[in-house]
């Protein structure tokens, strides 16, 4: 294989067998419960990282996604927890940490946009008359939600703007000697957006500690409400806000 065959096909690992395909990746019935609740201000400053600043109120969307049919990426479900931030002024979420239970799209998310992705078993399902969301690490249960199924209709405008709102994720790739060789704070969006359905209803959630999925590490003050919502979307491509390594002589991070 010549030098300029490499480069040309050099976009995914490993390099004649990739994990996954090209994007774009477009997603039927992509189905999501996010349960918002009020955490300790305090920590919640802790793990958002500059030049992103938390939204006044402390919050927190803890989401379950069910992901039947996506592109390359097949049939899965994931789980974690976005805390709305403002970039510049500019409202938006940061994704704190992400599992999933499917190989491809957890090696796709962080190796192309930077998603926090673990090897997990999230689950979404329909409990007679409550739609459970459910987080296990190993055998482990980590995260419980509820809520009640479809009490009442969500406003579509607002369920849509939830969608398309701006999204930022912290991608780190380390350099072979293991400082980083990017740092950077990536910004995407979900394009070609169709609401299928929306709903809100009562709701719980409860975190459970664990060392390796810190879930319960912004715990749950106040439970404020929850959405049920059923989308086709496309994933769209990132692209980097803000560079920690620019203008740096080496890779090294000033403190």
């Amino acid at each position: 294989m010549k030098e300029s065959d490499v480069r040309r096909q050099a976009w995914a690992m490993p390099l004649t067998s990739p994990i996954y395909p090209r994007g774009p990746y477009r997603f039927v019935d992509r189905e999501f419960l996010v349960i918002s609740y009020r955490t300790d201000p305090e920590l919640l400053a802790a793990v958002v990282p500059a030049p992103l600043v938390p939204a006044p109120g402390a919050i927190v969307k803890m989401e379950f996604i069910r992901m039947p049919d996506s592109t390359g990426f097949g049939d899965y479900t994931e789980s974690g927890q976005v805390i709305p931030v403002t970039f510049n002024g500019q409202a938006g979420t940061y994704a704190h940490n992400m599992f999933l239970n499917d190989d491809a799209p957890i090696a796709g998310g962080r190796e192309i946009w930077g998603f926090p992705k673990k090897l997990a078993s999230p689950c979404l399902r329909v409990d007679k008359d409550v739609l459970v969301g459910t987080l296990d690490y190993g055998d482990i249960r980590v995260a419980t939600g509820t809520m009640g199924y479809k009490h009442r209709p969500f406003d579509r405008d607002k369920a849509l703007a939830a969608v398309t709102g701006a999204n930022y994720l912290l991608k780190i790739i380390p350099h072979v000697d293991c400082t980083p060789r990017v740092c950077e704070l990536v910004r995407y969006h979900c394009q070609d957006v169709q609401i299928k359905g929306a709903w809100e209803g009562p709701a719980a959630l409860q975190l459970f500690e664990h060392a390796l999925a810190p879930v319960a590490r912004l715990p749950v003050r106040e439970v404020l409400g929850a959405v049920h919502i059923l989308t086709d979307l496309t994933l769209g491509l990132g692209e980097v806000a803000h560079d920690y390594l620019a203008g740096t002589s080496s890779n090294k991070i000033d403190s």
